[in-house]
């Protein structure tokens, strides 16, 4: 078998490396019984190597090429043309030439070809190319084939191709090109089928794109094609296209571009019976390569005729399940504040440290299954109450599912509430009772945590090897028991069932939106808060010192707490910086995945936020802040109780809120500790775990430490255990790390991967206006400054901070903003509550907010209303 050109039923797995994805894929479609796929050949990357080896220009410019960035648009599209006037220059080795002959004389030398580029990164599970490379249709001859053969080995460095390969982290040397002859179809009809909707995710419905002529007018956009969705044998919708114009093959070559009779225009390009059939015959692909597809097809003579498959490679993946059983999943990464994805030893560890069972995984996130609340319909009500109020567009999508019944009502299940319940129908007195007698119930359960803590530094210390893994294992449960204990709960929830009971009831009785926002305000124990308000006390340490200042402004290293005692008041200004680690160090952005990097292990991270405190802020700012805060609280509350002692009833009114409000103050601060709870464990977890990775990496078994993040705790305890590991583990799971770094996780999901979406219902926004969810009232309008790394935050004062997402790693800056606007988050999310204390307007859950609206624009946020303007 030759390694130059191969029949295209030649091919098989192996050879991936010399034939490329494409053409790998249309080998495997001959396999496919009673399938029919156009006979056809593949010049492998040996013919593409071979005419460009010991090319000094060429390696010199791809050379150049590995330094350039994909922003430098002009000088990719000089140094693009250069390499393929020298691909397109160089001759085809003859030995090519001669078994393209041979092929094509066997093939039939004056029949009409498509020649199509097949690269070796192309078609991947998580990554298809497609259309990055050039395809020629209808050639002619054997010597224009041969010349259509060099322009596909050109268009490997297309500018598009360049960019998309920087883009996904691929080196262009790396990349090989192959080239598929084919024998062309004339279809009467041609289009694009996919086995799962590209839309909506639903892997159980098959979308199909159909049009006149050749494929090429829909791939490049000249027509609009028709849209059948089918699922199963049921035709669900069909949108027929106004098709003006089709492609066709010319008599003498190439294509031309014609214009419909008006009677074929609006016709439907497939009849009912054939878009079923090849649904079957999608559906049949998609089993044998196990996973959507993404398939090119024509239609000849009442013959379907297959010219690609490749995966679908923007689906999110389906969270796992055990069963065929229909479920429904929330994002957990949209209630935490924290979408990115978690690696594995991250995700393992929240599993171990909450209710296992629940959490579902999928692209690298967190997920919970609800299925069994949506099978009651007290369920459904307390899922719609608790989970609408943090998060409308959850609401939305949940009243979807439950509108299309895709999860039935279970007669025979306990119709019981879950343990968190939504504040409707709770009178004052229920709340009272909640909250409970003991004043001092917030001290007892942050030193019963303190206590715990202290006994587990302790503990771990002492161990090594397995210990270490059974002592974190006894401090997840014993933090479990003490979480399940009632009194925890009954805390946080009467603080926020008592901010709803106070939010609705001034509404209605004095017509004023949102007053829990200014009743907490410098709330005490608010852990989140005090970090901030801290964090400005050591910017008042080192505001005294412009020397030290100057060298902050230049850190690029974690060597500068050390070096900061050559100073004049160096060593007060680290001591300081190192207290404040003492007590926060171990949080960061993204801070419920343990392998995160923490404060403490790159303190350099801090450095920003306080230079921006510096800058933007007078000496003694924390203490003003608090007391103004604290001031402005208490004198709303002197004013709600003033007006309605004015009103029928205003005593037992006055009372009731002024009952409320006790539980607002006294109790809503803590609704911030348990989490600083878990990431000051999980610190201390990483630390005993690291130093195992660090025996591992000695004997050989680990590459680097940091390897330890891509295994499961199970994983990772069963590598100690037998002093062994597959490394090819590792590198999976790090290539599928960087791939689920580019998906963006739904907030629902299904079992079928169909994201249902939700949407604000809201008529009294203005037209342009951008929706979202008002989490804390006021008007305010400045800069947007659009920031989607906190380490690149460079704040003025006055600016209006958008991000994607805000965890309590984000605090100290928002004492330089004066409003905040985010992609994810809920009423009682991280960014919410601060906002609320620190009394900035914001509207969080908004889709899309750090593309729709610009950096350095000016904008309105509504935080009472639920809205922004670009101004």
């Amino acid at each position: 078998m030759s390694s130059l050109v191969l029949g295209l039923q030649e091919i098989n797995k192996s050879q991936r490396a010399i034939v490329g994805g494409k053409a790998l894929n249309l080998g495997r479609l001959f396999t496919i019984q009673g399938l029919y796929v156009p006979a056809g050949f593949c010049v492998t990357t040996g013919g593409y190597r071979k005419a460009i080896e010991q090319n000094e220009l060429l390696e010199t410019l791809l050379n150049q090429l590995s330094t350039v960035k994909a922003g430098e648009r002009e000088r990719i599209r000089e140094m693009s043309r250069s390499i393929r006037e020298i691909i397109m220059n160089a001759d085809i080795p003859s030995d090519v030439v001669r078994e393209v002959t041979d092929h094509l004389s066997m093939l039939g030398d004056r029949h009409a070809y498509a020649v199509r580029s097949s690269a070796t990164a192309e078609d991947l599970p998580h990554a298809s190319f497609a259309g990055q490379q050039d395809t020629y249709l209808n050639i002619i001859g054997i010597q224009v084939i041969l010349q259509h053969i060099s322009k596909c080995w050109a268009s490997l460095f297309t500018d598009r191709a360049i960019i998309y390969r920087m883009k996904q982290g691929i080196e262009h040397s790396s990349v090989h090109l192959s080239v598929i002859v084919q024998k062309m179809v004339f279809p009467q009809a041609s289009g694009i089928l996919f086995t799962a909707d590209p839309v909506t995710s639903s892997r159980k419905v098959v979308s199909i794109d159909a049009s006149f002529g050749l494929g090429e007018a829909i791939v490049s956009g000249l027509v609009s094609a028709d849209c059948y969705k089918v699922q199963e044998d049921w035709i669900l919708d069909k949108r027929i296209a106004d098709k003006k114009i089709a492609v066709y093959g010319r008599r003498e070559g190439g294509t031309e571009t014609k214009a419909l009779p008006d009677d074929q225009q609006k016709t439907q390009t497939l009849t009912d019976q054939q878009i079923l059939q090849l649904t079957r015959i999608g559906k049949r692909i998609e089993q044998y390569f196990g996973s959507p597809q993404d398939i090119e097809w024509c239609l000849a003579e009442d013959t379907f005729y297959i010219v690609q498959s490749r995966p679908i490679t923007t689906l999110y993946p389906i969270p796992e399940a055990n069963d065929e059983e229909n479920h429904v999943y929330v994002s957990v990464g949209h209630q935490q504040m924290m979408t990115d994805p978690i690696k594995p030893l991250g995700i393992s560890v929240w599993k171990l440290t909450g209710n296992a069972p629940m959490f579902k995984t999928g692209g690298g996130r967190l997920f919970v299954d609800i299925t069994m609340g949506l099978g009651t319909a007290a369920g459904r009500q307390n899922l719609l109450d608790v989970l609408g109020h943090s998060d409308p567009l959850i609401k939305d999508a949940l009243l979807t599912i439950i509108e299309r019944d895709f999860i039935k009502l279970d007669p025979n299940a306990k119709s019981g509430q879950g343990s968190v319940k939504s504040h409707k129908g709770m009178s004052s007195a229920d709340i009272l009772e909640e909250a409970g007698t003991n004043p001092a119930i917030v001290a007892d359960l942050m030193k019963s945590s303190e206590d715990s803590l202290s006994v587990l530094k302790h503990t771990i210390q002492t161990k090594s090897g397995l210990d270490v893994f059974d002592c974190i294992l006894d401090d997840m449960q014993q933090r479990r028991q003490r979480a399940s204990d009632m009194n925890h709960l009954k805390v946080i929830m009467a603080a926020i069932h008592a901010s709803a009971w106070i939010n609705e009831k001034i509404e209605e009785w004095l017509g004023e939106k949102n007053t829990a926002d200014t009743l907490s305000l410098s709330v005490p124990d608010n852990v989140t808060s005090e970090m901030g308000l801290e964090l400005l006390d050591v910017a008042d340490v080192i505001r005294p010192y412009p020397e030290i200042i100057g060298y902050l402004q230049e850190v690029k290293d974690e060597s500068f707490l050390d070096e900061l005692v050559q100073f004049d008041g160096g060593q007060h200004v680290r001591d300081a910086i190192a207290s404040y680690l003492g007590k926060y160090g171990m949080r960061c952005s993204g801070e419920i995945d343990i392998t995160r990097t923490r404060w403490s292990e790159k303190p350099s991270m801090l450095v920003p936020m306080i230079l921006s405190n510096i800058k933007n802020l007078e000496p003694g700012a924390s203490k003003r802040k608090f007391e103004h805060g604290r001031q402005k609280a208490l004198n709303k509350e002197q004013e709600l109780l003033a007006r309605l002692k004015q009103l029928p009833g205003g005593e037992q009114k006055a009372e009731e809120t002024k009952q409320m409000i006790g539980v607002i103050r006294n109790f809503i601060g803590y609704r911030e500790y348990p989490k600083y709870d878990i990431v000051r464990r999980y610190f201390v977890y990483k630390q005993a775990l690291l130093k195992e990775a660090e025996r591992l990496v000695q004997t050989g078994v680990l590459h680097e430490k940091e390897d330890m993040y891509y295994l499961t705790f199970e994983e990772f305890q069963e590598t100690v255990r037998n002093n062994k590991l597959d490394k090819h583990v590792i590198d999976k799971r790090k290539e599928e790390y960087s791939y689920y770094e580019k998906l963006t996780p739904p907030r629902v999901i299904t079992s079928d991967g169909e994201i249902i979406t939700g949407r604000y219902k809201r008529d009294h926004i203005p037209t342009e206006a951008i929706a979202g969810l008002a989490v804390s009232s006021g008007v305010v309008e400045g800069r947007a400054r659009v920031i989607l790394n906190i380490e690149e935050a460079n704040l003025e004062e006055g600016d209006i901070l958008v991000t994607a997402f805000t965890d309590p790693s984000w605090t100290p800056l928002f004492l330089s903003i004066k409003g905040l606007v985010t992609e994810v988050g809920g009423l009682m999310t991280h960014g919410a509550v601060i906002a609320r204390e620190y009394g900035l307007p914001a509207v969080v859950g908004v889709e899309h907010a750090t593309k729709r609206i610009k950096d350095g624009q000016r904008i309105r946020v509504h935080g009472s209303e639920g809205f922004i303007e670009l101004l």
